[in-house]
């Protein structure tokens, strides 16, 4: 997910994919402590995603 495909959503759209992120994340973070993740990857990729979505919050008010 790039910041481009994120600055012209609106506050709604942008609090609502960060709920399914921090879901997301949180779903990934159980599955490394219980060694069904096969890329831990993953879980930075989501993490860099909350970010860029914070800052695009931050960016609209």
């Amino acid at each position: 997910m790039k910041y481009i495909d994120l600055k012209d959503k609106t506050a709604a759209e942008l609090a609502e994919l960060l709920k399914e992120k921090k879901l997301l994340l949180f779903t990934l973070r159980q599955k490394l402590k219980t060694m069904q993740l096969t890329n831990p990857n993953e879980v930075r990729e989501v993490r860099k995603d909350i970010a860029r979505i914070k800052t695009a919050i931050a960016a609209n008010k």
